[in-house]
């Protein structure tokens, strides 16, 4: 490999996220596939962490960015751009990324690849990485009108500490993960830009939705939850309908979510409030020991 230049990334200024931009789209661009690479999470504080490569020109060839949702597994984004590609780029920024990961006590990573980058599938089973699961993105197309309310008494409000608890278990009744790890990945992903709303009939609440606001323009819907005692009674129409409306209401031009390719019935849901396909991701896993022991 020739002599990169591999730093992590410490400008945050616009010409930095617009060399970042315009690599992807060149990207996308060149292996015509539906790559992103979540630029809308670079943020110097409480931002996802990068590391950029570059060439002897100064001209950027190489990305990758991580977070961490519950301290145990790394997601993961990654590009290079097509000039520079078997050169060992992606696994030099990889190893740079690793070091640091490890001292977070991250024992996983997670690589999120578009499922038509067969450049991006080829690269990431050449490292020895295992498909875990597919997802689409679902984009807003127009809300469409559910008609009279089933519940009429069902209100949304935003979350707060005594309803920590009930968070947790739906959260966990719903996905079935430990409510310990429930709790974790909650704190661990609250933020100024992450609203939780809880869903009250009554008095008795039955659900929960939260929003990410990515952008003044995006928001990005997930971790929607009903407890499954209160499934099947027409609940999830009407909190993601209303959440919807919210967002909508407050001038957002994009609203997104996310859903597990077969997960038909969450799919339906989705497509019957307005929401269309817009991409599909494939998610490979592999352990971090694997690039700190090289």
């Amino acid at each position: 490999m020739q002599d990169y230049q591999f730093i992590k990334m410490k400008d945050f200024s616009n010409h930095q996220i617009d060399q970042i931009r315009n690599l992807e789209q060149l990207c996308k661009t060149f292996d015509r596939s539906s790559l992103r690479v979540g630029i809308e999470c670079l943020k110097e504080i409480d931002g996802d962490e990068a590391y950029l490569c570059n060439n002897d020109d100064n001209q950027l060839i190489g990305f990758l960015s991580w977070h961490t949702s519950d301290g145990i597994e790394a997601n993961i984004n990654g590009m290079v751009h097509p000039d520079f590609r078997r050169q060992g780029i992606f696994h030099g920024l990889l190893k740079r990324a690793a070091s640091d990961i490890q001292t977070y006590g991250i024992q996983t990573c997670c690589f999120r690849i578009p499922s038509d980058s067969e450049q991006g599938s080829d690269c990431i089973r050449h490292l020895g990485a295992s498909l875990t699961l597919s997802q689409f993105s679902m984009l807003l197309n127009q809300l469409q009108t559910t008609g009279s309310s089933s519940h009429p008494d069902l209100v949304l409000r935003v979350g707060d500490d005594q309803d920590f608890e009930f968070m947790v278990t739906c959260f966990s009744q719903t996905f079935g993960n430990s409510e310990s790890w429930s709790g974790n990945y909650l704190i661990r992903t609250q933020g100024p830009e992450r609203v939780t709303y809880v869903a009250l009939d009554g008095m008795t609440k039955v659900g929960m939705i939260r929003v990410n606001y990515v952008s003044a323009e995006t928001a990005f819907i997930h971790d929607f939850c009903v407890l499954p005692s209160c499934q099947g009674r027409g609940y999830g129409r009407e909190i993601l309908s209303g959440t919807v409306r919210f967002i909508l209401d407050q001038k957002c031009s994009q609203v997104r979510l996310g859903v597990v390719t077969q997960n038909r019935r969450a799919l339906n849901l989705y497509q019957s409030i307005g929401f269309e396909v817009s991409a599909e991701f494939n998610y490979y896993n592999m352990p971090l020991h694997t690039f700190l022991r090289e």
